[in-house]
C-alpha cells in the first residue's frame, strides 16, 4: 500500500537546505535558477525537480511533497521512511541498537541504553580536547552544554533501537556565518560525533588485543577518545544482552566520504571493560575531594611560605594518612587546628601514589572549632 504525506505542518518541517542537501547527495546537480526563489536541479536518469530556496512560498507545503514523491520513487523507499530520512538529514545520527525479536526490551534495561547512550556521547564529548584515562564529566561545561543540543529521536520497528540526533550544521551555512577562508574546522558538534566513531573503534580494537593478553592496549587507546567513563557507558548498556551495535550516520547536509560506522560489542566483553574502568579510576585522582580529618604533623622549611601537613582521615572506609602541602594562609590555619586539636574539612584532588595518598591542589575549606574554643576566637 502506497502512503502519501498530506499534513502541511508535517511538510513544513522539511527545509531547503535539507532538499538541496538530499538532492545533490542522491545524484542531482543545480543546473540554472528557476524565479526568484528557486532553483532547477537534473541528474543523470533522474527526473528535472525545482528546489525552493525558501519556506516564505504560498504553496512551500505542496512542493515539499511532490519531490517527496519523486525522491521516494528514485530511492524505491516508501514515502514515510522518506520523510524520516529528510527530517533528520541535518542531524548526525548516533543509534544504540539490540537485536530483541519483537522490538521491545524490559522498562529498565531500556532506561540504562538511554542513560548509558547519554554517557557515551558526553564522554566523547569529554575527551575532544584532553584526552585522559577518567573525567569528571559535570566539570567540562562545553561538553554538557553540546549534550543540551542533541536530541532523542524515534524508535525503530524491528529491534529495539536508541537514536541520539546531534546537530550537524551545512557547510554553506556554517561558511554564511562565520566567513574565515583560512578556517576549515567542523563544529563541535560533528567533532563529538566523529570522536565517538574513533573512541569506539579504539575501544573495540583494545579490547581484542587485551584478550590476547596486550595489557597496555587500553592505554595506547587513551589519546583516541578510550575512557573509564566510555567503558562505563558501554557496559550500563550492553549487560543485559547478548550484543550491542553502535552505528553513526553522518548528516546530509555536512557529508563524509563514509556515509556510516559501526561498532559492535557483545556481552563477552563486559568484564575488560569493566576492569579497565576500575583500573583507570584506581589510577587517576578523584577531584574535588573532601576530607574530615585531623592534622597529625607539619613540616615547612624556614626558607618557604607553604607547609607540608599529614592528616588522617578516612579514605574508602578506612582511616589514612594523608600528605598535602598548603599554600601559607592554609598552613597557619592547620598550626593552629594542629594545636587546638580541632578537626579540619581539606578539599582537593586525591591521588594516591605507591602505597601513599596525597591531595594535589589542596585547600582547608573549615576548622571546626568547640563551642568553648571557638567563643575565646
Amino acid at each position: 500500500m502506497r502512503i502519501s504525506i498530506k499534513d502541511r505542518a508535517a511538510l513544513m518541517m522539511v527545509s531547503p537546505v535539507v532538499l538541496s542537501a538530499y538532492a545533490r547527495t542522491e545524484g542531482w546537480a543545480r543546473v540554472e535558477p528557476y524565479g526568484d526563489h528557486s532553483d532547477v536541479y537534473a541528474g543523470e536518469g533522474l527526473p528535472e525537480i525545482i528546489l525552493p530556496q525558501t519556506r516564505q512560498l504560498g504553496d512551500y507545503h505542496s512542493v515539499v511533497a511532490r519531490l517527496i514523491d519523486v525522491f521516494a520513487r528514485a530511492a524505491e523507499v516508501d514515502e514515510l521512511t522518506l520523510y524520516h530520512d529528510l527530517v533528520t538529514a541535518d542531524r548526525d545520527k548516533v543509534r544504540v541498537r539490540v537485536a530483541e525479536g519483537d522490538g521491545t526490551v524490559d522498562i529498565n534495561d531500556g532506561a540504562s541504553l538511554v542513560a548509558g547512550a547519554r554517557e557515551m556521547l558526553l564522554a566523547a564529548a569529554c575527551s575532544l580536547h584532553n584526552p585522559r584515562p577518567l573525567y569528571r564529566t559535570g566539570s567540562h561545561r562545553e561538553a554538557n552544554d553540546y549534550l543540551r543540543q542533541v536530541r532523542l529521536g524515534q524508535t525503530e520497528q524491528g529491534s529495539f533501537v536508541v537514536t541520539l540526533l546531534s546537530p550537524a550544521i551545512s557547510p554553506l551555512v556554517q561558511a554564511a556565518l562565520i566567513p574565515d577562508p583560512e578556517s576549515d574546522d567542523a563544529p563541535m558538534a560533528r567533532q563529538v560525533t566523529q570522536r565517538l566513531g574513533v573512541a569506539l573503534d579504539a575501544t573495540r580494537k583494545a579490547t581484542v588485543k587485551t584478550t590476547g593478553g596486550d595489557v597496555a592496549a587500553f592505554s595506547a587507546a587513551v589519546p583516541l577518545g578510550a575512557s573509564a567513563n566510555l567503558c562505563e557507558a558501554l557496559v550500563q548498556m550492553v549487560e543485559p544482552f547478548a550484543t550491542l551495535d553502535v552505528s553513526m550516520t553522518w548528516a546530509r547536509t555536512r557529508p563524509t566520504p563514509t556515509a556510516r560506522q559501526v561498532v559492535g560489542f557483545a556481552n563477552d566483553d563486559v568484564s575488560i571493560l569493566s576492569e579497565v574502568a576500575r583500573s583507570f579510576r584506581s589510577r587517576e585522582p578523584q577531584i574535588d575531594v573532601k576530607l574530615f580529618g585531623s592534622v597529625r604533623q607539619l613540616r615547612r622549611d624556614d626558607s618557604e611560605d607553604d607547609g607540608a601537613v599529614i592528616i588522617r582521615a578516612p579514605v574508602d572506609g578506612k582511616i589514612q594518612s594523608v600528605t598535602a602541602v598548603l599554600t601559607q594562609p592554609d598552613y597557619d590555619r592547620a598550626i593552629q587546628a594542629h594545636k587546638e586539636k580541632a578537626p579540619v574539612i581539606v578539599e582537593g584532588d586525591l591521588d594516591r601514589f605507591g602505597q601513599r595518598w596525597r591531595l594535589l591542589n589542596p585547600r582547608i575549606v573549615e576548622v571546626i572549632y568547640d563551642e568553648d574554643t571557638a567563643s575565646d576566637k
